[in-house]
């Protein structure tokens, strides 16, 4: 009888697995549609910055270089609607882990550019590859 309840409870842990997998957070929802690309740094961690409401539906693009260690360094604000929230984008990517481009089979630095859309007063919407 023991047997049995382990099997049925097995059995209904693996019937929940396949709803557990759609539980993403956004930034591990935008780490699965970053593409790897030759040429192309791609994000394996990533941290939201943490934002007024106030600031939904604005974009900050940055500018950095993801170095063949697969660190973002030298940022550079291209347009943001202020300097705080500008701060707040390039806090949180400057935290965040690349794998870094490839060139002929070496990690090589890379320039980026990322649009960051603020879509609400916790999380942002990054463009994928």
């Amino acid at each position: 009888m023991k047997a049995v309840n382990k099997l049925a409870v097995l059995l209904a842990l693996g019937s929940l697995a396949p709803f557990a997998a759609l539980a993403k957070t956004p930034e591990q929802a935008y780490i699965d549609a970053s593409r790897p690309a030759n040429g192309v740094p791609v994000p394996v961690a990533v941290v939201s910055p943490r934002v007024s409401p106030d600031y939904v539906g604005a974009t900050v693009e940055i500018e950095f270089i993801v170095d063949a260690k697969g660190q973002a360094t030298d940022f550079s604000v291209k347009s943001s609607p202020d300097n705080a929230l500008a701060a707040e984008v390039v806090a949180a990517v400057k935290q965040w882990q690349f794998a870094p481009a490839q060139r002929g089979g070496a990690a090589v630095a890379t320039r980026v550019v990322l649009p960051v859309h603020i879509v609400d007063g916790s999380l942002a919407g990054y463009a994928a590859n």
